[in-house]
Order: structure tokens, then sequence, then C-alpha cells
């Protein structure tokens, strides 16, 4: 269908692994996008074999992964403060797709019951490590409810998103809260770059979410409470167009982008990527 953004591109690079072009379709009724065509299952794990794939690892070394790491220690702390203020203290905590663990790490010492999800086995092994036991699918917690379900920019990697919103809606307590931070295509940056964008990163990155479709795709059983920027994303991912678009890391001008990403979206709310906390009602 034709999308009502002429930034929007229609067809976006694997920059991270393998070259290949997708398209990415408009759905015109959820406004969001979708990769095509989809991986078949036994092939997505292809796509994420790249030692530059930085949240399956604790790597450090080079200016984008100490940028991640730095901005990453800082994130995980407002991500425990947030959850913490939404469940009015600690609880049970599912966090799908756990990475390397340093999330349900902090939760963990602020005394919150921890459970997690994380397909791939470098990222499980690390966070073992760090005394954080994973699972491999959400599939593993059948019967079990908790008070509050995590997804740090998961929910744009699931290969099937409604039979995977119908098992968290069940894995949620009564009056629970799930909190999905996810990229916005609709944002200054992701205009900006267009088929650059780092936050396309295609075919890993299946579905493309806009505000409204984050409010469509969930039952009437979830209701949206609060939104929240990530400041912070605009820039990294500014610095990942750059090079996608260059070659180059460009630190300076990836750095303005970033920031008029975020003055737009004084005005607009649309930032880089944004947080959507949900309270289930019934």
């Amino acid at each position: 269908m034709n999308k009502p953004n002429p930034n929007i591109p229609t067809k976006v690079k694997d920059h991270l692994v393998t070259g290949e072009t997708f398209e990415l379709i408009y759905d015109l009724e959820r406004e969001m996008l979708i990769t095509s065509p989809k991986p078949a299952p036994e092939n997505l794990s292809k796509y994420y074999e790249s030692e530059d794939y930085i949240s399956h690892t604790d790597n450090n070394k080079g200016i984008v992964s100490y940028l991640y790491q730095t901005v990453k220690k800082r994130a995980i702390e407002k991500k425990a403060a947030l959850i913490n203020s939404l469940n009015n203290g600690a609880g049970t905590l599912l966090d799908i797709g756990a990475g390397t663990g340093d999330f349900l790490k902090q939760a963990k010492e602020a005394n919150w019951k921890v459970s997690g999800v994380e397909p791939n086995e470098g990222a499980k092994k690390l966070a073992q490590e760090k005394g954080i036991n994973l699972q491999e699918t959400i599939n593993d917690f059948n019967g079990k409810t908790f008070d509050v379900i995590t997804m740090w920019h998961v929910l744009e990697h699931v290969p099937n998103l409604e039979e995977t919103i119908l098992t968290i809606e069940k894995l949620l307590k009564p009056n629970g809260t799930l909190i999905i931070a996810v990229p916005n295509y609709k944002s200054f940056d992701a205009n900006h770059y267009k088929e650059h964008w780092a936050a396309y990163d295609v075919p890993r990155h299946l579905w493309h979410f806009s505000q409204t479709s984050m409010r469509k795709i969930f039952s009437e059983n979830l209701q949206l409470v609060k939104t929240k920027p990530m400041i912070f994303d605009s820039f990294y991912v500014s610095l990942l167009s750059e090079k996608n678009k260059t070659g180059k890391q460009n630190l300076i001008k990836a750095f303005f982008v970033g920031l008029r990403s975020n003055i737009s979206a004084y005005n607009t709310k649309e930032h880089s990527s944004l947080i959507y906390c949900f309270k289930k009602v019934k």
C-alpha cells in the first residue's frame, strides 16, 4: 500500500550481516511497517551472527561499543526506577529478550523476583555468569503470571507478533504492568536518514511501529497509561545511521542530527524510540 510519508523507504538493506535488500510493506489499518520477506524461523539466527551486534555481548571496545555500554548502564538505572514506580515497589518480573542479563541483575539487587527469556546462547552464558538464568522462550513460563513484564527493544524482533502478544497478556497478572520500548519510524532521525536509518535494522526488525500501531495491536485488556521518550536513542541511532549512509561514524554530525530529533520531538512527541507502559485492566 502507498505510504503517507515520502520519507518512508520502500526498500532497506541489511547493513549488518548479509547486504540483502528487504521491502517495507505499509499496513494502513495499524499504521505500521512490515519487513518482507520475513526470514524462515530456522534462518533468523544467521542475521544475528556479527560481532557488531552489541546487545548480545558486553564488548566496550571501540567508540560505538563504548558509548552503547555507557548509555546502557544509565538506562538500566532508569528502567529499574520505572518498574518500581509503576508497581509500587518490588514484585515478580519477566524480562523478554534479556540479552546479557544486566537489567535483571539490577532488578534482582533491588529485591525483585526475576525471570527472563533470551534465545541467544552467547548472551545467555554471559547472563549466567552474573547469576541470572534465562529460559529460551516465553512458552517456558506457561501457567505463571508476573507483576511486570518488560520488552526493551524486543517486540520488533518477534517472528509471530499476534501469538506473542496473546501469550504476554496471559502471563501478566490482573493490574500488572507491561513495558515495551520500540523504535519510532515517524521520528525526525528516521525521516532524515530514510533507508539508511539504523533502527529499520532489517530483517532483525520484522515490525516497525508508530504510536498508533502500539495502541492498536493489543487487546482492550491492556490500557496505555504512560508513554516515555528514550532521549539517548536518537544520538546512538544517528551514529549507526551515519555509518550506514557514508561508511564513516561522523560523531559530530550524528550528534547534531540526534539533537535535532529530540528538539523536533519536543513538539511532535515523535522521539526516536518510545517506552509504552500498559496496565492490565481485565
